[in-house]
């Protein structure tokens, strides 16, 4: 399980989204040889209310977390691992470019702005401020 399905499995997310190795042929159509059979459209997944967790969450958290801006303090609402190796493990895994790897601010940044973003691309509800 990488970095990231951590995320995604503690908000809820992923598991009813996984897409399946392979899919058998539509019924009535066989696969033709030599092509690969045809994978029927995704399920309609209601989004997840990210927001609404991260909010209930923070406000059962003694400590002031920003979760809104801050990666560390989303990892810590999540209860993952927000250590520096853990970040530069997660930017490594979600494809961070190299320029921003040196720089822990400009990377937390990056990385911060990637995971919201694909939060909402795996099914959150996440608002249009926080990904602009």
């Amino acid at each position: 399980m990488g970095f990231f399905s951590k995320i995604l499995d503690k908000l809820g997310i992923g598991s009813a989204n996984a897409a399946p190795t392979s899919a058998p042929p539509p019924t009535g159509a066989p696969a033709s040889p030599g092509t690969a059979p045809t994978a029927p459209p995704p399920s309609p997944v209601g989004l997840v209310d990210v927001v609404a967790q991260l909010e209930q969450r923070a406000a059962a958290n003694p400590q002031k977390l920003n979760w809104r801006t801050s990666i560390v303090d989303l990892l810590k609402l999540l209860e993952i691992d927000s250590s520096f190796a853990a970040r530069k493990e997660l930017a490594t895994e979600l494809g961070c470019p190299a320029e921003l790897m040196g720089d822990s601010a400009k990377m937390n940044t990056w990385l911060h702005k990637t995971v919201l973003a694909r939060i909402a691309a795996n099914g959150g509800n996440v608002p249009q401020d926080l990904l602009d």
